[in-house]
């Protein structure tokens, strides 16, 4: 009898220490938030908006407490993804980029359908925007424009969560806006 109370308590201690490892475990998946409470996820992505544009007209980023962001003033659609190498339109050749991660943007045209005159032309194609120091963002750079469409290359620190969308307001150009995550 007394080897039979030892062997019960045994196996109920042993079931309450391997029930207190796992309920912790199980009780924090369950009830924990995302990060910012940002659900966005890391697959490719695209939005378009309905405006006319008269194409790509600048480029412009903001850092945020979750995230930093990418603008495109003037550009009505995006498509946007994580790649290996970004490649400049036309002849194909890698765009460098700083970062463990590349997105490739692609976008409205960056020159006038009517005449050809470039709507966008950066002082520094390699260096649309500062982010040195920046808590996602490496660096942001121009890949060209060819057949009607631009590519654009976003190093970033890591493949993280990202999300796209174009804004439209009365009286302005569209832009598209490019937020990606600090962390999962």
């Amino acid at each position: 009898m007394r080897n039979l109370i030892r062997t019960l308590a045994v196996a109920v201690a042993s079931a309450a220490v391997a029930a207190a490892m796992v309920a912790p475990v199980h009780a924090a998946t369950a009830h924990s938030t995302p990060y910012c409470g940002i659900r966005w996820g890391s697959l490719a992505k695209h939005d378009s908006g309905t405006a006319y544009t008269d194409g790509l007209a600048d480029v412009r980023a903001g850092r945020h407490d979750c995230f930093d962001r990418l603008v495109l003033d003037g550009a009505s659609w995006a498509r946007v993804g994580y790649v290996d190498q970004v490649r400049q339109d036309g002849s194909g050749q890698v765009v460098p980029l700083r970062g463990g991660a590349r997105l490739e943007i692609i976008t409205t045209r960056a020159d006038d359908v009517n005449t050809g005159r470039p709507t966008y032309a950066p002082a520094d194609p390699s260096e649309l925007v500062n982010v040195g120091g920046w808590s996602t963002f490496r660096q942001a750079a121009f890949a060209g424009s060819f057949e009607g469409q631009t590519t654009l290359g976003l190093g970033v620190r890591a493949r993280l969560p990202f999300r796209v969308f174009v804004l439209t307001t009365p009286g302005r150009s569209p832009r598209v806006v490019i937020d990606v995550a600090h962390r999962w």
